[in-house]
Formats: structure tokens, C-alpha cells, sequence
């Protein structure tokens, strides 16, 4: 994707808005937009914001359990399936 032919001016979003929406909800690259010939916002459609989203929360996840990691508050992996297999249990009890 080259972004170069992503960018366009306030005034253009402004009276094509309609094509626009059409044109990243087909393509799904989005537009850059520009105002007083300095990039402002990006117009993004849904589906790609949604992922982008998903992705960061996953990153963020990563990153608190890297931190955990390093700080060595872990549990070996019989200890957390054993504490699930026991929530679980108690679950199916209740239900």
C-alpha cells in the first residue's frame, strides 16, 4: 500500500464522504486526512479498526505478563491447570 495515494484534504473528505466510505470499505487501506497540509486524522473502516483493537489488547496482555514474568511471580503450569480444572468443577456444580 502506498500511502501517497491514501492522503487526501479536509475539503475533499468533506465532498466526497460518501465515495470515501465506499472506497476503505472496499479496499480497507485507509485515508489519511490532511488539514492545512498537515495530516490530522485517518479514516479507517470498521473492520480494520475492530482488528487493530483486538491486536492491541493482545499486546497489552503480552506485555503485563512479560512484566510478570521478569518480576518472577509465575506458577508452574500444573498449578494453573489445576486451579482451573478446579473452577471449572465448581461451575458445573453450581449449574
Amino acid at each position: 500500500m502506498r500511502y501517497s495515494t491514501q492522503i487526501k484534504p479536509i475539503s475533499y473528505v468533506k465532498a466526497h464522504a460518501a465515495e470515501l466510505l465506499d472506497r476503505i470499505a472496499e479496499e480497507r487501506e485507509p485515508i489519511i486526512i490532511t488539514q492545512n497540509g498537515e495530516a490530522r486524522a485517518v479514516l479507517v473502516d470498521v473492520h480494520s479498526y475492530e482488528e487493530s483493537q483486538e491486536t492491541m489488547a493482545l499486546l497489552r496482555i503480552l506485555a503485563h505478563g512479560r512484566k510478570q514474568i521478569e518480576a518472577g511471580q509465575t506458577l508452574p503450569a500444573s498449578a494453573v491447570i489445576a486451579n482451573i480444572r478446579k473452577r471449572l468443577s465448581r461451575e458445573v456444580a453450581a449449574s
